[in-house]
């Protein structure tokens, strides 16, 4: 379950849960972000975001009637809806919903 916290001023802050990532995928997360100009953490949430409304609108297809459609089992169409997924992890990343709110300033050296 997310955990709330409060800030000092009292006002709630954001539910926070913890996620526990391969080496190899934490990676390819941080580089995202730095692609995009975001923490790791906002990638993160912007990820999660967009797979969990990709899958609620395939969940809330249109249903064709049982007699048009062959039955399909539910671990079929969680392969395809893995497969898809998949396919466009290995697509090019596109960017999101215009310039990012937070841009890092990298001081001369």
């Amino acid at each position: 379950m997310a955990t709330r916290q409060s800030s000092s001023s009292g006002k709630p802050k954001s539910p926070r849960i913890q996620v526990v990532l391969p080496e190899e995928l934490c990676q390819r997360l941080a580089e995202l972000a730095e692609a995009e100009s975001r923490t790791v953490s906002n990638m993160a949430k912007v990820l999660i975001q967009q797979g969990v409304e990709r899958f609620e609108e395939a969940m809330a297809a249109p249903a064709v009637p049982p007699a048009v459609a062959p039955a399909v089992a539910p671990e079929v169409a969680t392969d395809h809806f893995r497969a898809v997924l998949e396919e466009q992890e290995r697509q090019q990343p596109q960017r999101l919903r215009g310039a990012p709110r937070r841009v890092r300033l990298q001081r001369p050296t």
